[in-house]
């Protein structure tokens, strides 16, 4: 390592991070198996003939997540999986929280089951939080409630009431869909029927028209909008996640002033990169595969930052349920993003200032921007 890197991992690790998309922590501690499939964005059960411990992030929860328990770094995974269900996972959580720089959360609580809140994880990690709150899963509850017609009509104020304290929304059409979708707003009386079609089954809103209508109302609520985009479990189908499929979309969205938040991309992270520099409004990240491609993850860093603007960028872990991916979301991303400001400074494209204002904006300034969160102290 010559003084240039050194001064540079320096500059990386001095800066507190924002992390603008994260779910809850665990709140209970898990048995193997159920740790494994956390593992995985599989959503089928870990095969008995392997380990998701022999897997990229595997390997990395066992080199940087073991010490933090008190572990050699590699230690094996039945002596992991031992030491954590001895501490238990309110001691797990404390660890790998307080120890990954991580000074603000915005937590997506769409789906909370078996998760610490916002508040809990704030009190956990001994940092802030704040919430971002899921359109679907808003509008699922009110329709069980009222019916649909009602459900539709009442939606805005409803969702202005659900969000007053909230820094943004967040939508899963790539997940109930897909991005191939007409931009437009659909008229309430389709919405009324496509919610009514809905309510024949289980409340779920998986109808284009209606997922159109709960965009568009999230639009007119003003905060920014999240949406997930590229990899994530088989529910989806990743050849329609594609946020280039968002193009028309956009540019009917610009006009309104409203920020549109493109999460995860991976593999279309390059994509991503193209929309939010010829976009404004637009904002990406590579949260979530930083995780699952472990020691490979500074090449999608490196490539998240091919194109874009830095000030387009925003750092996110998407971590959900053991605490071990909050840590390396932001351990493994800071990691990657040292390695490739280091290149440029050792070819003298670029200085250490350079590489800790480019750490600084996407690592925290561009959230705080983007949601209007409060300054906070270096």
């Amino acid at each position: 390592m010559t003084t240039r890197d050194s001064a540079v991992d320096t500059a990386v690790a001095a800066v507190r991070l924002v992390d603008h998309h994260v779910h809850g922590a665990l709140r209970d501690t898990p048995d193997r198996p159920t740790l494994e499939g956390l593992l995985t964005e599989s959503d089928r059960p870990v095969p008995p003939w392997m380990t998701m411990f022999d897997s990229p992030l595997g390997l990395v929860i066992r080199r940087w997540c073991a010490p933090l328990l008190d572990l050699e770094p590699g230690a094996g995974a039945e002596e992991y999986v031992a030491r954590r269900t001895a501490l238990g996972e309110a001691e797990v959580t404390r660890r790998m929280l307080r120890h990954n720089g991580v000074e603000h959360y915005l937590v997506e609580t769409g789906y909370a089951e078996g998760v610490l809140g916002p508040a809990e994880m704030a009190a956990a990690a001994d940092a802030e939080a704040g919430e971002i709150v899921r359109l679907e899963s808003v509008f699922e509850a009110l329709a069980a409630e009222v019916g649909a017609a009602a459900a539709v009509r009442t939606f805005p104020e409803v969702l202005a009431e659900r969000t007053k304290g909230a820094a943004g929304l967040k939508s899963v059409v790539a997940y109930r869909f897909g991005f191939d979708f007409p931009p437009e707003p659909p008229t309430p009386a389709e919405a009324v029927a496509a919610a009514g079609a809905m309510l024949a089954g289980p409340p779920r809103v998986a109808d284009p028209t209606l997922l159109r209508f709960l965009l568009w109302s999230g639009i007119e609520r003003g905060l920014p909008l999240q949406l997930h985009c590229g990899y994530g479990d088989p529910d989806l189908e990743l050849h329609r996640c594609d946020p280039l499929l968002l193009t028309r979309f956009l540019r009917l969205v610009e006009p309104h002033g409203v920020d549109v938040l493109l999460l995860h991309c991976y593999p279309y992270h390059r994509q991503a990169g193209y929309l939010a520099q010829v976009f404004p409004h637009v904002y990406f990240d590579v949260g979530l595969a930083v995780n699952h491609t472990g020691l490979s993850s500074p090449a999608v860093v490196a490539e998240s930052l091919e194109l874009a603007p830095f000030a387009k960028i925003l750092f996110s872990s998407d971590a959900y349920g053991p605490a071990e991916l909050h840590h390396l979301g932001a351990h493994l991303w800071r990691r990657g993003l040292a390695r490739v400001l280091a290149g440029w400074v050792e070819e003298g494209a670029a200085s250490v200032e350079d590489a800790a204002r480019i750490t600084r904006m996407i690592g925290r300034e561009n959230a705080r921007r983007v949601y209007g969160l409060r300054p906070a102290d270096e």
